[in-house]
């Protein structure tokens, strides 16, 4: 999500920043349904067919909405509302802070309720045997930052609950890395491979596994497949960790040795049952 100091230096790119952010977060079905952008359109932007200046940004759930106008001057107006049967029947004032804290969680409560059903949907289909155990554990380039947000929601409680905190971990790395090395070439294309080929797919080697099996079956080293498990997911959240640091410090040498040791370690993401 976009940051509040970028609201004083440009308010319409941090705006602008704040639409592509809910678009790449929800699926579009869902954003139609409940955000909201008004714009103001001058006689010039109508002969242009420009589309305008963002005047104020909606999102809406069930109970409640978030409001966040702007006005030349500058001033922000940002509010949030509860609602009745679409009625607002109370409102208060917020600062910019508080608003982007309170619209960030409920545009991630929104992608979770949104994962939920697909996942739901797809493990029926699994039970029919039409799709493989853990097909819905996608992380797809055109949604990236909300597969990742919502990965942990889709998991339910298939795996370790130790499993789970970890992916949100690795998740929260990989969004905040992904917008530091965009543009950088192979930088950006070894955090988009962890994020979208070797945390899924290792996640779907061990969904794959027979439930019982994945947590009873001993090793010959004496741990179980849900420790091996935790085991690549820790190792990936070391590697994030430091890709994420790398980007930061805008070293791409360290981020290079990161990505080569993740296509090696992870190159298959296929759990040793040997």
């Amino acid at each position: 999500m976009t940051e509040p100091a970028a609201a004083d230096t440009d308010p319409q790119a941090f705006l602008g920043d704040l639409v592509a952010s809910v678009a790449r977060t929800l699926p579009a079905e869902v954003m139609e349904q409940v955000f909201f952008v008004d714009r103001t359109r001058t006689l010039a932007d109508r002969i242009s067919r420009r589309v305008g200046t963002i005047s104020q940004v909606r999102l809406i759930g069930t109970n409640e909405a978030l409001t966040l106008g702007y006005e030349p001057g500058p001033r922000w107006k940002a509010e949030w509302a509860r609602l009745y049967r679409g009625a607002t029947i109370s409102s208060h004032a917020m600062t910019l802070g508080e608003w982007l804290t309170a619209f960030a969680g409920q545009v991630a409560a929104l992608a979770a309720d949104a994962a939920g059903d697909s996942a739901s949907g797809s493990r029926a289909l699994q039970t029919l045997g039409i799709e493989p155990a853990g097909s819905e554990i996608r992380v797809s380039e055109s949604t990236l930052e909300g597969d990742l947000l919502t990965l942990p929601a889709r998991l339910g409680s298939r795996v370790p609950s130790e499993a789970i905190a970890a992916v949100g971990r690795i998740g929260g790395l990989l969004a905040d890395t992904l917008p530091r090395v965009a543009g950088q070439g192979e930088a950006e294309v070894i955090v988009r491979r962890t994020a979208t080929v070797y945390l899924p797919d290792t996640l779907r080697a061990y969904l794959s596994l027979p439930a019982d099996w994945a947590v009873e079956h001993v090793f010959p080293d004496g741990t179980t497949p849900a420790q091996a498990l935790v085991s690549q997911l820790d190792a990936l959240e070391t590697a994030a960790k430091m890709m994420r640091d790398a980007a930061v410090d805008h070293d791409a040498s360290a981020l290079l040795i990161n990505g080569r040791f993740l296509a090696d370690r992870f190159a298959g993401s296929r759990l040793d049952l040997s």
